[in-house]
């Protein structure tokens, strides 16, 4: 059953989209908004922000594409592209290789908004074309009419009443032999996740990649219910990599965290990645210019 196919028969339960933003968050570091690649032949990576945040560094969507922006543009050949809230322009999911999400999820995730459920089917057209698909953090949530639909695209998803949030400071040095754990040293971040997920049966075509547990708990840590980062190859042909925490924009500094994140994207794009893992070198120093800053309060009434 193609993608497109299983999309279109949700789209009658998807809202309209709320009113964009008047002005979208400017871009750190020169980039521009839904930039096209000059080469024909670069693999282009779309990467999708929310342009809410929480507080700086904290679900700065904006900020967060961004740093990985500047990450995959390291390794030759990728050219990415960075929307806010969803691409405006119809070039720019056109011929991806990859698409990134990073916003809210559950009710206001991304992909259930726009008129008539368009969204879902340009995602069901590229995943058909064989595109990887990358959900990082809150996009991991579906409401639970879209469970199943969910676990087809990424092998795995975020459900009310059965899975969990939480935060914690976790070490992550145990790595299992993938194409996204290549060139991985261990590191630890603060950081909150989406765990006790639910999966495709038998976990058919998901290899579990990170797994977490409450430092304070009992929890067995080799659990499935522990599992919060996963590489999906799907039965009818491309890739997907989720992984659910990215609560904390500071996690950027730790080396291993930053190649996790970019190494699995590659994969997911069908970009090799390379033995020692992908380039991904960062100042930690400039990890601060990438924050969205808050709109300015409007001056008090005299």
């Amino acid at each position: 059953m193609r993608f497109a196919f299983l999309l279109s028969a949700f789209a009658l339960l998807v809202s309209l989209a709320a009113p964009a933003a008047d002005a979208p968050p400017a871009l750190p570091n020169g980039w521009k908004l839904e930039e096209q690649p000059t080469d024909p032949k670069a693999a282009k990576v779309v990467l999708i922000a929310g342009s809410n945040f929480y507080k700086a560094g904290e679900h700065d969507y904006v900020a967060g594409v961004t740093v990985l922006a500047d990450l995959l543009k390291q390794t030759p050949n990728v050219a990415p592209v960075i929307a806010i809230d969803w691409p405006t322009n119809p070039e720019t999911l056109k011929n991806a290789r990859a698409v990134v999400f990073l916003f809210d999820g559950g009710d206001k995730h991304g992909i259930l908004k726009g008129e008539k459920g368009n969204r879902l089917a340009e995602v069901g057209k590229l995943l058909d074309g064989g595109a990887g698909f990358v959900q990082l953090h809150q996009t991991a949530d579906y409401p639970k009419d879209f469970g199943d639909r969910a676990r087809n695209l990424v092998g795995g998803a975020w459900e009310a009443k059965h899975s969990l949030r939480a935060h914690w400071v976790s070490e992550f040095k145990d790595f299992p032999e993938h194409p996204i754990t290549r060139g991985v040293t261990p590191f630890t971040i603060d950081d909150g996740y989406l765990w006790k997920l639910k999966f495709v049966p038998e976990m058919k075509g998901v290899t579990p990649l990170l797994r977490t547990v409450n430092p304070k708990s009992k929890d067995d840590p080799k659990a499935n219910d522990a599992i919060i980062a996963w590489a999906y190859d799907r039965p009818e042909g491309g890739r997907s990599f989720v992984f659910t925490g990215g609560h904390l924009h500071k996690s950027f500094a730790e080396d291993g965290y930053r190649r996790f994140l970019t190494n699995g994207i590659l994969w997911a794009a069908g970009v090799d990645v390379p033995k020692e893992g992908a380039p991904v070198k960062l100042d930690a120093a400039d990890l601060p210019n990438y924050l969205t800053k808050p709109p300015a309060k409007a001056p008090a009434k005299k």
